[in-house]
Formats: structure tokens, C-alpha cells, sequence
């Protein structure tokens, strides 16, 4: 298969080639890597719960009672008690009437979507939307149209052309997980309102880290009463695994009887939903741990002013730091992890040609000096 062959060194020759590291230890911000410690600042774990020992305990004790694997289908055998408690976890932290657990967030994404439209519809996106939304809109069969990132005229200039479709939906991220900026849900909502769409917020990245309660960004702009269906995940903030869909009881009966992705998947081991229930209930009760995040987002941001580095502005724990070109990327990424620091350089086709990136991420976990030590890498690395 020489064209393989062909492919990849095309894909090594343009900085595009990827490969894994193996972590040797619990996800945190310290990680190893062949036996060589590390400062990660590349992961979605934003409040330290993946290793949190109240999180831990809950898994060690599930999997004693209920054993590991759920052994089929929900809509089988697979359903088992703590699917159930953690459903009706996350739709009383949503404050929706209820909600339906995929096996993954991009599961969920493409399982609700595929389900809310179909041919003869008209499904409507972000540019800088995750793959599983846009993945989702072109498995619908749905009329697809893209509007520029956050350009609210677009948006409805599209919808404005619609008339003749029953079925309107608009998909948005919450935090565009590459930028780290807010999707602007009052202006989605009152243009979606005009023209009777249906709005779909993808909270992964919101979910655990934004708003009063910590319930994401809709909670944050007071939208949760004009906005009915909220998706998330379970493998960012949470810590755990496994993507959700809440919503009213129709909504969810309907996804239950409709949504592919998970009729025909066998149901998430027991002991991860008793990791997520612990977690919410942990973002429930400890808001300090919400707090801790900020702060040390504040702090970087505050930080980095003074390093001459071309810092998208975010308003995340997502901090992308703008390189360009591809191959400078990789060689910028090398140079930190040569420094014992893990910031993965992102490139194309996850974000457009030359625009390739740095992106940094924030844990609460992350201690002061942890911090300033970063901070002085990248001083000495953007001198290269």
C-alpha cells in the first residue's frame, strides 16, 4: 500500500505528524513520561477531579458492588442503577426535567443531532465548532449551512432564507475549545427566536468551569429557560468519562428511541458513572475549587502581558498562544517539553492553515510555582 506510505511522509514533511505519549501515571498536573516528570498544561481536567481521591473511592466501591462492564446495550441489559442516579444527577445540576447518557461527549453530539434533523431540514454552525458537531450536522442528511465564527449576521442571513424548512437547529459550542472565547448565546437566542429555531449548546468545555453554580455558560448569561437542549461531556471538568444530553422528558424519550449512537453501543461501565456523580457533587458542594481555577487563570493571563508572545484573547482556562506556521509549532512545542513542559502544539486540520498554535490549559491543581516555572520557560523559549 505504497500510497499510505506516500501520505504519511507527505503529512511528516508539513509538521502535520502526530504521535502519542505515554503517561505512566494519574492524570494531574504533574504527569510522567518515560520516566521523566512533567508540567502538563494540556489537559481538559480543569479542576484536578480525574485523580481526586473522593472520586477514586466512589469508582473503588462501585466496582465492588456492580462489578465493571455493563455488558450490553442500555435499551438491553445494560441499564443499571447508577446510569439512572447519574441522569437524574446531571439534570437536577441542569436544572432541566431530565437527561440521556452516551458512552462519549462526540457520541452524544452526533447521536442528538442525527435525531433533531434529517433531510428536508435545516441545521445551521459555527465554523470553529468540535468535530462531533460538525460530523453530526453532515450525518443528519440536513441542509448544512456554516456561519463564520461568532458572526451574528451571518447567522441570520442564513436564517433569514429559511422559510421553507419545518425544522431549524442551531448548533453552537459554549467555549470553542481551540480559542477559548464564548459563544454569544443572548444574540443566538433572540435570533433564533425571530425565526423559530431550535438552539443546541454544546457545553463541554463550559460544563464544571462557568457560572454562579459551576452548571456552564448558559447558566452564566441566565439562559437556561430559553435555551432546551444543553449537551455536554463528562471527560473535561468532570473528570471522568461519557457525554449527556438534557432537556425536557419528551426530548429525552424521543433521543432514547432515536439517537443511533446510543441504541447500538454497549452502556459505560458502572464505576465511571459513579466517578461522575461523585464529581458534580463535588462542584456542587466546593465551589473553592471553581475559585482556584480562576485564580490561576487570572494569574497566567495577568503574566503573560509582559512575554512577547501573540496570545489569542481568551476568556477561558483555554490560553492559545498564536505561531503560525505549522512545522514552528511543533519546534516551539519540543523546545518546552525539552524544559519539562507538555503544551502540545496544535495544527492542522484541527484548526485552519496557518493558524497552528500553542494551546495552554489551566488546572486548579496547578500550585503558584508551578506557574512562575512555566512562566519562565516560555520567557526562555520565545528566545530561541
Amino acid at each position: 500500500m505504497k500510497y499510505i506510505s506516500d501520505e504519511l511522509n507527505k503529512i511528516r514533511e508539513t509538521g502535520l505528524y502526530r504521535e502519542l505519549k505515554v503517561i505512566g501515571n494519574a492524570q494531574d498536573s504533574h504527569i510522567e513520561i518515560e520516566g521523566k516528570t512533567f508540567l502538563s498544561f494540556c489537559s481538559n481536567n480543569y479542576l484536578g477531579l480525574a485523580n481526586n481521591p473522593s472520586v477514586v473511592k466512589a469508582v473503588k466501591d462501585a466496582v465492588e458492588e456492580y462489578g465493571w462492564g455493563a455488558g450490553a446495550s442500555r435499551l438491553v441489559s445494560g441499564n443499571m442503577t447508577l446510569h439512572e442516579t447519574l441522569e437524574n444527577v446531571i439534570s437536577r445540576f441542569k436544572g432541566k426535567e431530565a437527561a440521556l447518557v452516551f458512552p462519549t461527549g462526540y457520541m452524544a453530539n452526533l447521536g442528538a443531532i442525527s435525531s433533531l434533523v434529517s433531510k428536508g431540514d435545516l441545521v445551521i454552525c459555527d465554523k470553529l465548532n468540535h468535530a462531533s458537531i460538525i460530523d453530526g450536522c453532515r450525518l443528519s442528511g440536513a441542509d448544512f449551512r456554516v456561519y463564520a465564527h461568532c458572526d451574528m449576521e451571518k447567522l441570520e442571513n442564513i436564517l433569514r432564507k429559511s422559510s421553507r424548512y419545518n425544522r431549524k437547529l442551531i448548533v453552537t459550542d459554549s467555549v470553542f475549545s481551540m480559542d477559548g472565547d464564548l459563544a454569544p448565546l443572548p444574540d443566538i437566542v433572540r435570533i433564533a427566536d425571530k425565526y423559530k429555531a431550535m438552539v443546541m449548546v454544546d457545553e463541554a468545555h463550559g460544563t464544571g468551569v462557568f457560572g454562579r453554580n459551576g452548571r456552564g455558560v448558559v447558566e452564566h448569561f441566565n439562559l437556561n429557560n430559553e435555551i432546551d437542549i444543553v449537551m455536554g461531556t463528562l471527560s473535561k471538568a468532570i473528570g471522568s468519562l461519557g457525554g449527556y444530553v438534557t432537556g425536557d422528558n419528551d426530548l429525552i424519550n424521543y433521543l432514547r428511541n432515536k439517537a443511533r449512537s446510543f441504541m447500538y453501543t454497549t452502556a459505560l461501565p458502572p464505576a465511571v458513572c459513579a466517578a461522575s456523580i461523585a464529581a458534580i457533587n463535588l462542584i456542587k458542594r466546593d465551589p473553592s475549587i471553581r475559585e482556584s481555577l480562576w485564580h490561576n487563570v487570572r494569574f497566567i493571563n495577568d503574566n503573560l502581558k509582559s512575554l512577547d508572545f501573540n496570545v489569542i484573547s481568551s476568556e477561558s482556562p483555554i490560553i492559545p498562544i498564536l505561531i503560525g506556521d505549522a512545522q514552528k509549532a511543533v519546534d516551539m512545542s519540543k523546545s518546552l517539553y525539552e524544559r519539562g513542559i507538555l503544551i502540545p502544539a496544535i495544527r492542522p486540520p484541527t484548526v485552519p492553515v496557518n493558524s497552528s498554535r500553542l494551546r495552554m490549559t489551566v488546572m486548579s491543581t496547578h500550585t503558584k510555582e508551578d506557574l512562575e516555572i512555566l512562566l519562565e520557560v516560555l520567557s526562555e523559549v520565545q528566545n530561541l
